[in-house]
């Protein structure tokens, strides 16, 4: 099984603090998720709104349907990979993660 730790960089980009991963996720339990990935997984065009919404939100919560949490974690895997996001949170089966813009909307502390 693999370990998940809500600190977990997996990108290039810089690692957030225990301080700033708390308040990104406190801002997260009050937004919907915005993407939810189904049967078909992680396609094109799931990967295409996640981009979408980065850009819109910085912010995301992301519903993962499916009862395999080895998967969910890979599907989380792939996002950040994919999109240079960072994993804030990972609970059942809602992820959220986190990417800063060119002009960020979140002042992170």
């Amino acid at each position: 099984m693999l370990n998940w730790h809500p600190l977990l960089n997996l990108t290039d980009s810089t690692a957030l603090n225990p301080k700033q991963v708390s308040f990104l996720r406190s801002l997260a339990h009050n937004i919907n998720p915005v993407v939810m990935i189904g049967n078909n997984g992680l396609t094109e065009n799931v990967l295409n709104e996640i981009e979408t919404s980065l850009k819109a939100h910085e912010l995301i919560k992301i519903k993962v349907f499916g009862d395999d949490r080895e998967a969910r974690v890979g599907i989380l895997e792939e996002i950040c990979k994919r999109t240079n996001a960072v994993a804030i949170h990972h609970i059942g089966k809602q992820i959220v993660i986190y990417r800063t813009s060119d002009k960020p909307k979140i002042i992170l502390p």
